[in-house]
């Protein structure tokens, strides 16, 4: 049994229980609810560093390392895309993935604004950037 000691030992315990656990390494498979982010989100910096942009092929995924990247395919449709992650999210429950504008378009979700998808893992990035 390992003992935990501290309120930082305990909160990180907390943390990794919270967090959902999704299989980190190509070709495995997760299945959710996409959205896109709201055009107002355009030019501020992600949890990568990088800008928001757009009118660039991107995303937010809760924990897949930064600048992995991801075929996303739409349920409905079979339309598939593949983006880069760049930054964390989505923050609300049953949603695995936030797609830049122009990803949502090439997706064909603009009008649904959300869409039930597959996020298919293609490559992992080791490091923080995208």
């Amino acid at each position: 049994m390992i003992k935990l000691l501290g309120s930082a030992a305990a909160a990180a315990s907390l943390l990794l229980l919270a967090a959902p656990t999704v299989a980190s390494h190509p070709g495995a498979v997760e299945r959710g609810i996409a959205s896109y982010y709201h055009d107002s989100l355009h030019g501020n910096p992600t949890a990568s560093g990088q800008i928001y942009d757009k009118g660039k092929m991107s995303a937010a995924h809760k924990s897949l390392p930064l600048g992995s990247r991801v075929r996303v395919t739409d349920t409905h449709t079979g339309k598939s895309i593949v983006v880069r992650v760049n930054d964390r999210g989505p923050f609300i429950q049953g949603r695995i993935i936030d797609l830049s504008r122009r990803a949502a378009q090439a997706l064909g979700i603009i009008r649904r604004g959300i869409t039930p998808v597959e996020v298919e893992v293609l490559s992992l990035a080791s490091g923080r950037g995208a």
